[in-house]
C-alpha cells in the first residue's frame, strides 16, 4: 500500500516515478525507524498517542531495526521507499496503531531526518577511515622518513627532499580535510522534523524533543529552508569529500610516476598490483590508476547535485529524489578509498638505493647559491654564479 492516495497510475509511470528509490533507501531503514521512534515518543509526550502504543511502536520499530540488520527488511518496488515499507509493516503487525505514526509529519520531512541521520553517520565513518590514514601515514614516516628523495617542480628535480617531509605534506592536509570534514558535519546537525513539507503542521509539536532524541544539535527552525536545503547540505557533503579524494589522487599520481622503474623510489609489493593478459611480466598500478581516477567520479557527483537542484522554486520538487544516488555513490567512493590507500601504505616499500641515485648533482644547485650567500656575496650575485657553473655542463 503506497503512503498517498487517489487514482490509479500508469504502470509505466509508476516504475519511471520510483526509479531506483527503493534500492537507495535500503540504506535508509535503520535511520527512518529511529526517527519513527523519536516521533512516536513526541506524540505520547503531547497526548496524541497512548503510553501502550507508544511502546508498541518502539518495539515494533526496533524489531524492523533488527531484521535489517540481520537483511531480511527488504522493501518491495511497490512500496516505493522506505517510509511505506516501515508503516505497511507496522499496520501488518499492529493495525490501526500502525497508521497512527505518520500523524504531525509528511513524507517529506520523514525523508530528510532519515537522510540528515544517515549524512551524520557516514560523515562519522569518513572521519575514523581518515584517520586511520593519517596513523598509516605517520607509521610509514616511522619507517623511511629520513631516507632521502628528490624533490620536483614542473615535473623536473628541484631541490632535494626527503620521505617525510613527502608523507607529511598529506599528513597535514589530512588533517585540513577533517576540520572541513567537522564544519560540514555541525553545519548539518539540525533536525529537520515537524516541518513537514516545508510549511509546518496545525499541530503544536515537540520539535525540540525529538531533535534532542535523535542527537541533533539543534532543529532547523524555518519550515521552508529545511526542504531548500536538500541538495544543498549533500553538495556541501560532497565537496569536502572532494578534498580528501584530491589528496588521494595526488598521492596516487606520486606513486604511479615514482615507482616507474626509471625512478624506484618506491616500490609496490606483487599483492596490490595486477597483471597483464599478453605481458607476462607486467606488474600494473591499477589500484593506484582507479584511486586517481576516483577522485573525478565525486567530484562528477558533486556537479551532478549542483545541477539537479538548481532553476527550481522553494519547496519540495521531486526532482530531490535524483540527488540520493549521487550523495550515497560519494560517500562508498570516498570509504573505500580511503580504506584502498591505507592497504597501499601498509605495502608500499622506499628502495633507499634508487632514491640516493635520484640526487644528482643539479638538484643541489640552490645549496650552493646559499653556501655563497653565507660568505657575504648578494643572492642575486651568488645565483648568477651557480647558474653559469650548470649553463656549462
Amino acid at each position: 500500500m503506497k503512503l498517498w492516495n487517489g487514482h490509479k497510475l500508469n504502470k509505466l509511470v509508476e516504475d519511471f516515478t520510483v526509479g531506483k528509490d527503493y534500492i537507495f533507501d535500503q540504506n535508509l531503514v535503520k535511520y527512518d525507524c529511529l526517527a519513527s521512534i523519536a516521533h512516536a515518543k513526541m506524540l505520547g509526550k503531547i497526548g496524541i498517542l497512548k503510553g501502550e502504543e507508544v511502546e508498541k511502536l518502539v518495539r515494533e520499530l526496533n524489531n524492523i531495526i533488527e531484521l535489517d540488520k540481520k537483511g531480511k527488511f527488504k522493501i518491495k518496488k511497490s512500496e516505493e521507499d522506505c517510509h511505506t515499507a516501515i508503516e505497511n509493516c507496522l499496520t501488518k503487525k499492529l493495525g490501526v496503531l500502525g497508521k497512527k505514526i505518520h500523524t504531525g509529519r509528511s513524507r517529506n520531512d520523514q525523508s530528510l531526518t532519515a537522510l540528515r541521520l544517515y549524512f551524520k553517520a557516514q560523515l562519522r565513518e569518513v572521519e575514523e577511515l581518515g584517520r586511520e590514514l593519517i596513523e598509516e601515514f605517520k607509521k610509514f614516516i616511522v619507517k623511511y622518513g629520513k631516507t632521502e628523495i628528490p624533490g620536483y617542480t614542473h615535473y623536473r628535480k628541484a631541490m632535494p627532499s626527503t620521505i617525510e617531509n613527502w608523507t607529511g605534506a598529506f599528513v597535514e592536509s589530512m588533517e585540513d580535510n577533517l576540520k572541513l570534514l567537522a564544519f560540514t558535519f555541525e553545519l548539518i546537525d539540525q533536525s529537520p522534523l515537524g516541518t513537514g513539507t516545508g510549511y509546518g503542521l496545525p499541530l503544536k509539536l515537540d520539535r525540540e524533543y525529538t531533535a534532542k532524541l535523535l542527537g541533533f544539535k539543534r532543529v532547523q527552525k524555518n519550515h521552508l529552508y529545511a526542504q531548500n536545503s536538500r541538495g544543498k547540505f549533500e553538495s556541501m557533503i560532497i565537496q569536502s569529500l572532494t578534498q580528501i579524494m584530491l589528496d588521494l589522487n595526488k598521492i596516487s599520481s606520486d606513486l604511479i610516476i615514482f615507482s616507474m622503474p626509471e625512478f624506484g623510489y618506491f616500490e609496490l609489493p606483487p599483492e596490490i598490483c595486477t597483471g597483464s593478459s599478453i605481458m607476462p611480466q607486467k606488474k600494473n598500478p591499477d589500484v593506484l590508476e582507479i584511486l586517481r581516477g576516483n577522485y573525478h567520479l565525486v567530484c562528477g557527483l558533486e556537479f551532478r547535485v549542483k545541477g539537479i537542484i538548481s532553476n527550481l522554486i522553494s519547496g519540495y520538487s521531486r526532482d530531490f529524489q535524483l540527488t540520493k544516488e549521487a550523495i550515497m555513490s560519494a560517500f562508498e567512493i570516498t570509504e573505500q578509498s580511503l580504506l584502498i590507500m591505507k592497504v597501499v601504505f601498509a605495502k608500499l616499500k622506499v628502495n633507499a638505493k634508487m632514491c640516493q641515485r635520484g640526487l644528482s648533482e643539479e638538484i643541489y644547485a640552490t645549496e650552493e647559491v646559499y653556501k655563497i650567500v653565507k660568505q657575504g656575496v648578494p643572492f642575486r650575485e651568488a645565483y648568477k654564479i651557480i647558474s653559469k657553473k650548470y649553463e656549462k655542463k
